[in-house]
């Protein structure tokens, strides 16, 4: 299924987007152009979710809705709906460097209640059809957020205070639905304005040889409309809370392992229902992504479930998960798939088993084999073509944080004779041609690796809160050396595919509907997506 190419894994939030984040706007399709004359196939992101506590695109608040905050202001004021000084108006002195969350939190949604109040006949029947296109989960999930926000003060689920709409009484979820109607709207509004915006940027980089590779948290968060909607899939008491909970044992990196908090899936109940919650997932998300990259994919074979009263992961067991019953549940339904597993941490024989029977290509990263003593899996000379394989990821250090600030001086001294370098400033472009000259199908590299950028650059440091998922790229980093650099290195190591260009194609977004477009839209049969 999948050919030798390469490509970049950076966040949307990453992008040097104006108005303090990254975002669906111009500096996205200036980056799908950048990766089209850099050579590379892919484009990795991470989650585009609704991000909770500590800004996380692994912990979510629905396994389906969007990032509003990735929105772009500007296309919406080539829409009509937000005019310049609008958006000038909401503006702070944000970073060039890093996002500020709390500070978007604060402007960006009375911003986008004015888009809002600017919304038409025209423009109502694209929403109205997009609600029912989503029906399955976006009821729900604008509901769940309205309640959060506007009724419990941003209170976690089990913390409602009022019982009866916890519990998801009929008539309280009546009364509830009617009460918020105009925020569950909103919320609608809020998600059609990103996908609307996502599936013209997927487009254009599709047009443009760009695929898309989206990752997949294996767990969604405790505090989700996930959780509300179907708690007999997930375990969790009466009161939502958690009663067990995912992490993974103490290892190498951690004494007291890692307790991520996220409920553990009774897979029971999903087998007898034929997985159909996981064939919903899957499918959602091959509308998004091309590629689905599985995170934490050991956990289908066994996972650690710890005690949600435990204060950290010793104490804990291995339970048996799904295994390939979830896979031939999802191939029946869907066909063959374009996974992608990440398969890092403890690994046993039986998740190697498990990998080799689904097909899916393993993952491996080269700074974790700079190993002085051993001939260590991750270094290139061992990879295997149905691999994907990668520099650094957004959840490690760069290759130059690796080994200049963590490598002792044996495995910096190792590291340099592998990569060939010993210039601090090579570092990234070293790493990059050692994995492109690997026998792996996918090779992975970020823009820190690219740039050759040091900690000051982390994306995301695991099990740790503050200051991660913030760091985004300057827009000077982004440029036509780095991508011919990039694209000599592709074609020297056979990885370049050559591009077609599309018929026609456009980077504006998506035009209003036409009237016979609308008569379209109200003859639509109530379908799921």
């Amino acid at each position: 299924m999948f050919e030798r190419t390469s490509g970049v894994l950076m966040h949307i939030t990453s992008l040097p987007s104006p108005h303090g984040i990254g975002s669906l706007g111009k500096a996205a399709y200036d980056f799908v152009d950048f990766l089209q004359a850099a050579g590379q196939r892919y484009w990795q992101v991470l989650p585009l979710g609704h991000t909770g506590f500590g800004d996380s695109p692994y912990q979510c608040f629905s396994a389906a809705a969007g990032n509003y905050l990735m929105i772009d202001l500007d296309m919406l004021e080539q829409d009509g709906l937000l005019t310049k000084e609008e958006i000038q108006q909401a503006e702070f002195n944000h970073s060039p460097d890093k996002v500020e969350y709390e500070l978007l939190a604060a402007s960006r949604p009375p911003l986008l209640r004015k888009a809002f109040a600017r919304v038409d006949d025209e423009m109502q029947l694209e929403i109205t059809a997009f609600r029912r296109r989503n029906r399955s989960w976006i009821e729900d999930y604008t509901l769940f957020m309205a309640l959060k926000e506007e009724k419990f003060e941003g209170r976690a689920l089990w913390d409602w205070t009022d019982e009866e709409v916890r519990s998801r009484v009929p008539a309280a979820m009546k009364a509830a639905r009617e009460e918020l109607k105009e925020e569950m709207d909103f919320r609608v509004f809020l998600q059609y304005l990103f996908f609307k915006q996502w599936d013209a940027l997927h487009e254009y980089a599709n047009a443009h040889g760009v695929q898309i590779i989206g990752d997949i948290p294996i767990y969604v968060s405790p505090d989700s409309a996930d959780v509300w909607q179907h708690p007999t899939l997930f375990k969790v008491g009466s009161d939502f809370k958690p009663k067990k909970v995912a992490g993974v044992p103490p290892d190498y990196y951690s004494e007291t392992g890692q307790l991520w908090g996220n409920p553990v899936y009774d897979w029971k109940i999903h087998e007898e229902e034929n997985y159909k919650w996981w064939i919903w997932r899957i499918k959602s998300n091959l509308a998004l992504f091309d590629v689905i990259r599985i995170d934490h994919f050991r956990g289908l074979e066994s996972y650690w479930e710890v005690s949600a009263k435990a204060e950290n992961a010793i104490k804990g067991r291995w339970c048996k998960g799904p295994g390939m019953k979830l896979f031939h549940a999802l191939e029946a339904e869907l066909g063959k798939l374009p996974i992608v597993a990440e398969d890092l941490g403890i690994i046993t024989d039986k998740v190697r088993e498990l990998l080799e029977e689904s097909g899916f290509p393993g993952m491996k990263v080269l700074i974790f084999g700079f190993d002085v003593w051993n001939d260590n899996e991750h270094l290139p000379h061992n990879y295997k073509p149905n691999m994907i394989v990668y520099t650094s990821t957004h959840d490690s250090q760069s290759i130059c944080e690796q080994i200049m600030d963590i490598c002792n001086d044996a495995e910096k001294e190792f590291a340099y004779q592998y990569l060939r370098t010993s210039h601090q400033e090579a570092m990234g472009w070293s790493a990059i041609k050692t994995v492109w000259a690997s026998p792996a199908n996918i090779t992975m590299t970020t823009m820190q690796d690219i740039l050759s950028l040091g900690a000051d650059a982390r994306m995301n440091v695991p099990s740790t809160l503050g200051g991660n998922w913030a760091w985004r790229v300057r827009k000077e980093g982004i440029n036509e050396k780095v991508a011919k650099m990039l694209c000599e290195i592709t074609k020297t190591y056979k990885r370049y595919k050559p591009y077609q260009p599309p018929v026609k194609h456009s980077r504006k977004p998506v035009e209003k509907s036409t009237a016979a477009q609308q008569e379209k839209i109200k003859e639509q049969p109530e379908t799921e997506s």
